[in-house]
């Protein structure tokens, strides 16, 4: 069975954005070094556009062949004139609005997402998928996902978008691994206590 992996970004308070969703401040600590990390551990989580601009267009897939967003995310791309900002993997957006893919490369889960992912999840395959945001889908998604990568950058928000959206529940995880940056940043890996 295929892993869903909610590999997000946040703040020290836990927050994936501002309270419009905007994490654009988070964008400066990816350094050299932080760079480095992506390129060997998660090349294919750079969106195309910026695998291009980075020069890592060529680099293989090392953990996801699947990429599912929500509707705010995947506006991020649209606003840019961006149809399909993840190409190097199958994209999924999940979404009540959208009644049409604007993209080929793009199917649109209108409705089930939970059924949807364990559909994905079933596949046979030797990479996982990539929850890519935002909160709602995540919210949506908490009991699915297997894994969590947590990149927290050293900012404090105060308030903004949460990592998920959801109602009170507890769900158990296992930390796996922890990497420091000189910059501050932490990544952690958590499996999910079953």
């Amino acid at each position: 069975m295929r892993k869903l992996t909610y590999y997000i970004a946040c703040s020290l308070d836990g927050f994936i954005g501002d309270p419009g969703g905007d994490g654009s401040a988070m964008i400066r600590f990816v350094d050299e070094e932080f760079l480095a990390f992506l390129k060997a551990e998660f090349p294919e989580t750079v969106p195309t556009q910026g695998r291009r601009a980075l020069g890592m267009d060529d680099l293989p897939n090392r953990r996801f062949d699947t990429v599912i967003q929500g509707r705010g995310s995947y506006d991020l791309a649209l606003k840019e004139g961006i149809t399909s900002p993840y190409a190097h993997l199958r994209e999924y957006v999940a979404s009540t609005t959208l009644t049409e893919s604007p993209d080929p490369n793009v199917e649109i889960i209108a409705d089930d997402l939970v059924g949807k992912v364990r559909e994905l999840k079933a596949e046979e395959g030797e990479f996982g998928i990539y929850l890519c945001g935002g909160s709602k889908v995540a919210g949506e998604l908490l009991d699915e996902i297997d894994e969590l990568v947590i990149k927290t950058y050293p900012l404090v928000y105060g308030s903004g978008m949460p990592m998920f959206a959801a109602g009170f529940a507890l769900s158990e995880f296992t930390l796996e691994s922890a990497r420091t940056f000189g910059n501050g940043a932490l990544v952690s890996t958590y499996s999910r206590k079953r």
